[in-house]
């Protein structure tokens, strides 16, 4: 990595907190509709600090890099979106309500908690972090190990909206951000991932959006909500 000052470094400071802020805004916001948009930007940063990494890189892994990146793109700031955001509409059009409005936590709570996460995330992290930017590889060293908080706070904030939210839809989107902070704390710390790992993680993640998708539809003709209390009393 380059000087402080250095284009390569405002971008991974810019990416990493676009991923942040998105994570803390799908905590805050109740709207379905306005967490699949944030999704797709979290997508998009999520490739660009890819390519910010690949850039910066060797020359060697330059080009698997950016076609990791793309792929990134591809998959997690369009299809993934596209995918849910149209389970979504349909599910409004079927009746179903397009907001969480039965989240454990209230807004004010959850942006406790979500503070709490992320200084659990910078304790346990910060090891990592010096273990990574003690190491010999110029790509993850500077801010590309010290961000590494971030990916680790998005996985706790994951974990959260999969645990404190009621609606299929938003533990599916909770799912995701899960899924986005492993990748980030793989991208800061290792440099990037392999084209086939990514290719293959991103394949499973796909296909199960699509099931959970189908299982929703399901749910929501069968019960007629997809709110998950409301099979608490299913009998055979």
């Amino acid at each position: 990595m380059s000087t402080p000052g250095s284009a390569a470094t405002q971008l991974i400071a810019l990416a990493a907190g676009a991923l942040l802020v998105t994570s803390v805004l799908m905590v805050w916001r109740r709207e379905l509709s306005a967490q699949v948009r944030l999704l797709t930007v979290q997508g998009v940063s999520l490739a660009v600090l890819a390519v910010t990494i690949g850039l910066s890189g060797p020359a060697s892994a330059r080009a698997e890099l950016l076609v990791v990146a793309a792929l990134v793109l591809a998959l997690r700031a369009w299809l993934l979106p596209w995918v849910v955001g149209r389970r979504l509409r349909a599910g409004v059009e079927a009746g179903d309500a397009a907001r969480e409005d039965g989240a454990r936590l209230n807004p004010t709570a959850s942006l406790v908690v979500v503070a709490l996460l992320a200084t659990v995330a910078y304790l346990v992290s910060r090891p990592i972090s010096e273990a990574v930017a003690a190491g010999s590889g110029a790509a993850v060293s500077g801010p590309a190990a010290f961000a590494v908080p971030v990916g680790v706070c998005m996985v706790l904030i994951g974990f959260l909206l999969l645990v404190g939210r009621r609606r299929a839809m938003s533990q599916l989107i909770g799912f995701l951000v899960l899924d986005n902070g492993i990748a980030t704390v793989a991208f800061l710390t290792a440099a990037g991932v392999p084209f086939a790992v990514e290719l293959g993680v991103s394949s499973d993640v796909l296909l199960v959006v699509l099931i959970l998708a189908v299982l929703s539809r399901r749910i929501h003709a069968q019960v007629g909500s997809t709110t998950l209390d409301s099979m608490t009393e299913l009998r055979d």
